[in-house]
C-alpha cells in the first residue's frame, strides 16, 4: 500500500501507510496521557487547600515567573508549527533552525521551573510538606519530566534529520513529535490557569 501514488501536495509525512497508521496510533497515545493528566488535575482539585499549616499558595506564587514560563512555552508552540512549516517547504535549514529555538525556549522553561521548585521548597513548600504541596508538586513535575523527555526526543530526532534528510520516516518523526510538543504547551494553559492563576487568588 506504500506504492500507491499521492497528491504532490500531500505532505511527506502521510505518503506512506506506516506513516499514516503511525500518526494514528500517536492520536491514540495522547488520548492516554490526557487521562493521565485527567487524574493528576483531579487530585489536585480533591486536595486543593489542605496545606496542614504549610505555606499557602497565594503566599509563594509570583505572577511574573509564571508569566515568563507560560511566555517561553507559548512561544516554543508557535515556534515548533514554523519548525513544520518550512518542513512542509522541504526546507532542512528552516527546519533545524526553528526546532533548535524550540529547544531553547523548552530548557529555558525548564529552567525557570526548577529555580522556581528550589525557591518553594527554601520557603518550606516541599512535596512532604502537606497534601497539596505533594498534588502540586506531582502534577507539575509529571509535566516538567515530560518537557524534558521531549527535548530529549527532538533532539535526537534531529541528529537523524542531520544523517538522513527530510525523507517520509524523518519528517513523520518530527510531525508526531510537534504533536507531542503542541499537547505539552495546552496541558500548560489548564496548569497556568487552574493551578496559578485560581492559587493566586483563593
Amino acid at each position: 500500500m506504500d506504492a500507491v501514488e499521492h497528491s504532490p501536495n500531500t505532505p511527506l509525512e502521510y505518503q506512506s501507510e506506516t506513516g499514516r497508521l503511525n500518526i494514528l496510533g500517536f492520536w491514540i497515545f495522547l488520548g492516554a496521557e490526557i487521562a493521565l493528566f485527567s487524574t493528576l488535575f483531579a487530585t489536585y482539585f480533591v486536595l486543593d487547600g489542605r496545606t496542614a499549616g504549610g505555606p499557602l499558595p497565594t503566599e509563594l506564587f509570583e505572577v511574573k515567573g509564571v508569566l515568563i514560563e507560560t511566555f517561553l512555552l507559548l512561544t516554543s508552540s508557535f515556534t515548533c508549527g514554523l519548525a513544520i512549516h518550512y518542513m512542509r517547504a522541504n526546507s532542512l535549514k528552516g527546519v533545524f533552525l526553528w526546532i533548535g529555538i524550540t529547544l531553547a525556549l523548552g530548557l529555558s522553561f525548564l529552567g525557570f521551573e526548577i529555580y522556581e521548585f528550589v525557591h518553594y521548597i527554601h520557603e518550606g513548600a516541599a512535596l512532604t510538606t502537606s497534601a497539596y504541596w505533594s498534588a502540586f508538586f506531582v502534577l507539575t513535575g509529571t509535566h516538567g519530566a515530560h518537557v524534558a523527555m521531549g527535548i530529549a526526543w527532538i533532539s535526537l530526532i534531529l541528529i537523524q534529520l542531520k544523517q538522513r534528510g527530510l525523507t517520509p520516516d524523518t519528517s513523520r518523526k518530527v510531525f508526531i513529535s510537534s504533536l507531542y510538543w503542541h499537547f505539552l504547551d495546552v496541558v500548560w494553559i489548564f496548569i497556568f490557569t487552574a493551578v496559578y492563576l485560581l492559587g493566586m487568588v483563593m
